[in-house]
């Protein structure tokens, strides 16, 4: 029986081996495919048509958002329009680099851009690119913010050596060629207010080299995000790096939500916890043990040319409104953009985003008051906020007594800490409150991820008197009321009759 069995085992052992002989004899490319210096096996046929990176179960799929509206390139947007501002109106192709083998990873690589001329800039995209390392001079990044205070912020940012990406290609005529020439990178790029423009510097340091060049020490497979953050440790100015890391990642039809690098060197920030939230991985450039080759990589515009800093000093002329009125009824002058984003920020923590959600009848309606706290934010930074009024204490008090006296219906009076709470936390109190208020300052750029019937009150400090939460709120449809101050001190009594005022219309 014993030798019956074995001679059973033997026998199918040597089908197998005959199995696997047969199956490399017939696809040799699959051994090719896997040495350390080739990209991973091809895709499947319909992201290997397109030459985009097969999806995975490690990347995270998009959440349905009821304002989402579809991305897909359109060469009848109007300049200037809100979706031209706001949407994909990077509708004017641009190719850089063209694949002699576009479908084959193991051929050459490609670079295209999609240029918006209403945004003045590009989001870019490449194929079988490779970032060395060594050749970007900055700090190593991501380190806890108390080993490196006193950094100077020009360490933390990127200096691109010639060479430090570079892209695989087969014309011989081409190896060692830069990527672009001055004037076509100005046409990607156009010069302008950012003079020190990192996107511009990165694509002028790519370099054209042959496949015996294109050494890698890891290759990354899945679609993947390059950004370079500027004022990193500000709510607001994250935010618009957030926006357009999102609409990159539309424009360019991701399947999945991408991986990101950050290419600069700045160290960890409680923002960082969102970043991770909303995008699939994260890792720092630094952090890599050597040079690293992407599959497909994607260039995210800089936070500056997006519509949320560019709408401070530009005319941008649109009204929030919801996805399916504009379904129904496009209108150049309307945009749920915003409304879309916000409820993907929340989507990423696992909140609900219904446009529709109601309260509990019991639960009351909760007015958050956005406040602001000493803390410490980044190297450079003392520990100390600006303030902004200068009796918020007292304003607050006051408001608690206010609330609790409010017999018609409950009132909860949040207390908005924000410089002490995690950023889900940020983003549950958000969405949350039927009203937010507080003085003028980065913590109000939450309002993106608020309820659509939220109603903002801001109190505008004489020294303060900028347009950023009035232009946010109309570009999302909300209510907003401001209070002018000839100073710094608010009447606790004027807040609290505009107060009333809103929960009367609220019917409280």
């Amino acid at each position: 029986m014993k030798t019956r069995t074995l001679k059973i085992i033997i026998l199918l052992f040597f089908i197998n081996t005959i199995t696997l002989f047969l199956y490399f004899s017939s696809h040799p490319d699959y051994l090719k495919h896997h040495s350390p210096n080739s990209p991973p096996p091809p895709p499947q046929p319909l992201h290997h048509f397109l030459g985009f990176s097969q999806p995975n179960s490690f990347s995270k799929p998009w959440p349905i958002l009821p304002s989402y509206l579809p991305w897909s390139q359109n060469p009848n947007v109007k300049f200037g329009s809100c979706e031209a501002y706001f949407g994909n109106g990077f509708t004017r192709p641009l190719y850089l680099l063209n694949s002699s083998s576009p479908f084959s990873p193991s051929g050459s690589g490609w670079f295209r851009c999609y240029k918006s001329d209403t945004l003045l800039s590009s989001v870019c995209e490449a194929s079988i690119i490779r970032m060395n390392v060594d050749k970007i001079n900055m700090s190593h990044g991501g380190e806890a913010l108390e080993s490196v205070i006193g950094r100077e912020e020009d360490d933390e940012l990127p200096v691109f050596e010639a060479g430090a990406f570079d892209i695989r290609v087969e014309d011989e005529k081409k190896f060692g060629e830069k990527l672009v020439t001055p004037h076509l990178l100005g046409r990607v790029y156009p010069h302008g207010e950012v003079i020190r423009h990192t996107l511009r510097d990165l694509i002028k340091s790519i370099v054209l080299v042959p496949r015996s060049e294109f050494k890698c020490s890891e290759w990354v497979d899945e679609p993947t995000l390059l950004v370079t953050r500027f004022e990193y440790a500000n709510l607001f100015h994250t935010v618009t790096d957030w926006y357009a890391a999102y609409v990159a990642s539309r424009v360019t039809g991701l399947p999945n939500r991408p991986h990101l690098v950050f290419v600069d060197g700045h160290c960890m920030a409680p923002l960082e916890e969102t970043w991770r939230a909303m995008f699939s991985s994260l890792r720092y450039a630094k952090n890599f043990s050597g040079p690293v080759c992407f599959r497909h990589a994607i260039l995210s515009p800089i936070g500056y040319e997006t519509v949320l800093f560019k709408g401070l000093t530009e005319d941008v002329d649109c009204h929030g409104a919801s996805a399916h009125d504009l379904w129904q009824q496009p209108d150049d002058r309307r945009t749920a953009r915003i409304s879309e984003f916000g409820e993907m920020i929340r989507a990423s923590f696992g909140f609900p985003v219904d446009r529709h959600q109601t309260l509990k009848p019991d639960a009351g309606l909760n007015v958050l008051f956005v406040r602001r706290e000493d803390y410490l934010a980044h190297p450079r930074h003392a520990g100390k906020v600006q303030s902004r009024l200068s009796n918020e204490q007292q304003l607050f008090d006051s408001l608690k007594i206010w609330a609790s006296e409010h017999v018609d219906c409950k009132i909860n009076l949040v207390n908005g800490i924000f410089a002490h709470m995690h950023m889900k936390e940020q983003v549950r109190a958000i969405q949350d409150a039927s009203v937010i208020i507080g003085a003028h300052g980065a913590g109000l750029t939450h309002i993106v991820s608020a309820s659509p019937k939220a109603v903002i009150v801001e109190i505008v400090a004489a020294e303060f008197m900028r347009p950023h939460f009035a232009l946010i709120a109309k570009w999302k449809g909300l209510e907003y009321h401001p209070i002018f101050l000839k100073d710094s001190y608010v009447k606790p009594l004027v807040v609290k009759q505009k107060l009333d005022g809103i929960l009367k219309s609220l019917g409280c």
